[in-house]
């Protein structure tokens, strides 16, 4: 994202032409773009003034959405979207204070699989679930879309493992990256395999 943001100019800008392009047909006010973005209210008219400039999005009656007929929207989502959009140590990064994370799993938007129940799989104790939606909300404003996401503690989690819970192994057994697994849980989900 840093790179991005100096090749593009800033960061807010990034953040705001992701929203547009992960939203395609949606029409949005300057602010929700401000809340979703989490941009302020100078930065967004700046960059809603130039993007409107350039023909990126356009200005209707509901709100900005983005140009489909933009000659260059095919190669800024290729960028923007086809990139790695964050790396693991940054989405952990907004989960540090949340409790103890045991098992922390990202799928969907994170390794581009559409199909994914889940983006994000959350496993701890004593998690704070106001701290976590705080998180979400950060990554949220990066990648310019929402996230799903399921959070469990760990005795729920393992009970869930052992009951064949239909969302837990759809999130375990389809296409997913671990990102950080205790050594604890790790031992007692081998039980359970």
């Amino acid at each position: 994202m840093e790179i991005l943001g100096k090749i593009l100019g800033n960061p807010a800008r990034v953040k705001i032409m992701r929203l547009f392009l992960v939203n395609r047909s949606k029409n949005f006010t300057n602010q929700e773009v401000i809340k979703r973005s989490r941009v302020s209210k100078e930065v967004l008219r700046k960059e809603l003034n130039l993007l409107s400039a350039v023909g990126f999005i356009k200005k209707r009656a509901a709100g900005w959405s983005l140009n489909p007929f933009f000659e260059y929207v095919a190669e800024f989502e290729n960028l923007l979207l086809g990139s790695d959009i964050l790396s693991q140590e940054a989405i952990l990064d907004n989960f540090k204070k949340v409790g103890r994370v045991r098992l922390f799993v990202i799928s969907g938007i994170f390794i581009k699989n559409r199909d994914s129940r889940a983006d994000v799989l959350i496993v701890g104790d004593k998690l704070k679930r106001g701290k976590i939606e705080e998180g979400i909300k950060k990554i949220e404003a990066e990648i310019g879309g929402e996230l799903t996401y399921v959070v469990f503690d760990t005795k729920e989690f393992l009970y869930r493992l052992d009951m064949y819970d239909k969302l837990v192994r759809d999130i375990l057994d389809f296409p997913h990256e671990v990102v950080l697994q205790s050594k604890e849980l790790s031992a007692q989900m081998l039980k359970k395999a």
